[in-house]
């Protein structure tokens, strides 16, 4: 079964190629300063730091070169993956440093559970976490006041991308699969990032995000690639949740809605398997390709946007291709 990353943070037929499609400059969902505004996104990006910082610490421990060199990957890959932990490393202690030179705290580190159980499934989790950590600093950017900050958050975005184009081509994925990177909203990525966090430190006045993790969006695994324009989509128990949630009724017009690069493709769902409470859709929109971020909303991109405010649940990634 084609590896699906379900986020717990992941009517008719016919699904017409032609649904609503917008840039995402156009809108805002969540991209608005936060309350606190520059500490509370300093903090939101050290804690995706500590969160990919963990990650390779662990990997690099559980997993030794040799190993990586069976599993087919080329043999200065494992001292590549050091140079990313210490790019990470490097990323946490400057920006603790920034909170604390700003009279500042510093949020403290979480604790982090990664499902990685082999070579193969690590190197694909990194290169999905990456594609977030991309994917989090340019939607964070535009809500950030302080232009020096401002600066080091660019500077840490293109390392970002290096990385995940690096993993990515490891992979045999295209390293860069749309002239667009896709910015992601504070909730969306804290959604993502929910889903491996375990724990955080008792009492900790800093740990009171104020962001929501979105009901979680399980994709139901395929048997072969996503491909864009062909591949159908079926989201596990959606309908189901939403209704028993109070989110929607039986009858309430649903949406995958598909984030890739600055496009946002709107597909209207169809129900499946009666009682389990299925969506389904068809085909995946053919331009959205790569990483791409889905989610389930009742905004159909003409008479209401998606936002934060009429999302069910997600967010689900999907690795497409062309």
């Amino acid at each position: 079964m084609r590896y699906s990353f379900v986020t717990s943070l992941l009517a008719g037929a016919s699904i017409v190629l032609g649904s609503p499609i917008e840039k995402r400059a156009e809108y805002a969902m969540g991209f608005n300063a936060p309350p606190g505004g520059d500490v509370t996104i300093l903090n939101y990006a050290l804690t995706l730091e500590y969160l990919e910082r963990k990650f390779y610490q662990e990997g690099l421990a559980n997993y030794t070169q040799a190993q990586f060199i069976e599993a087919g990957f080329p043999d200065p890959f494992y001292k590549n993956l050091k140079e990313i932990y210490y790019d990470e490393q490097t990323h946490v202690s400057f920006l603790s440093g920034a909170l604390t030179a700003a009279k500042a705290q510093p949020v403290t580190e979480a604790k982090y559970s990664f499902p990685s159980t082999d070579v193969k499934s690590f190197v694909t989790l990194a290169s999905v976490l990456e594609g977030v950590g991309v994917s989090a600093y340019l939607g964070a950017a535009q809500a950030i006041a302080n232009k020096a900050y401002l600066t080091v958050a660019g500077s840490i975005l293109t390392v970002e991308s290096r990385h995940s184009s690096y993993i990515r081509a490891s992979l045999a994925q295209s390293p860069f699969p749309k002239p667009f990177d896709t910015p992601l909203d504070f909730n969306q990525v804290f959604s993502l990032a929910a889903q491996f966090i375990t724990g955080f430190a008792p009492n900790d006045p800093t740990i009171s995000p104020p962001f929501k993790a979105f009901p979680a969006l399980k994709l139901e695994a395929s048997r072969y690639a996503y491909t864009a324009g062909s591949s159908p989509v079926t989201f596990s128990g959606a309908m189901k949740n939403g209704v028993k949630a109070g989110l929607i009724t039986a009858d309430t017009p649903v949406y995958a809605v598909f984030f890739s690069g600055l496009d946002t493709y709107y597909v209207k769902v169809r129900t499946t398997r009666g009682d389990a409470g299925d969506f389904k859709i068809d085909m995946i929109p053919k331009g959205a390709v790569g990483q791409v971020y889905v989610v389930l909303s009742t905004a159909d991109g003409e008479a209401a946007k998606v936002s934060d405010a009429n999302t069910l649940s997600g967010v689900g990634i999907l690795e497409v291709v062309q």
